[in-house]
């Protein structure tokens, strides 16, 4: 394998530069955290409350797929307890 070849691989997030992100964003986070306590306190009633709508929105969409399925299942067993 070259050593071109390797080099174009590698995302920006294992890069040291991505690296250097993260940590950057990690430390300003807690420090806008500490520094501003009580503003972000009073708004942690909303946050909560603006997640769940959020999180329906957003979460629930892929989990619906095999509805048709057990739908047809339970018509087939009770095709067979019909028959018994």
């Amino acid at each position: 394998m070259d050593a071109g070849d390797s080099h174009g691989k590698t995302s920006f997030w294992t890069s040291r530069t991505g690296i250097a992100l993260c940590a950057f964003i990690g430390i300003a986070a807690v420090l806008l955290i500490l520094e501003h306590r009580a503003h972000t306190l009073q708004w942690l009633p909303f946050a909560l409350l603006l997640a769940c709508p959020l999180l329906h929105l957003f979460h629930g969409h892929g989990g619906h797929g095999g509805h048709g399925a057990h739908h047809g299942a339970k018509q087939d067993k009770g095709d067979k307890e019909a028959e018994s």
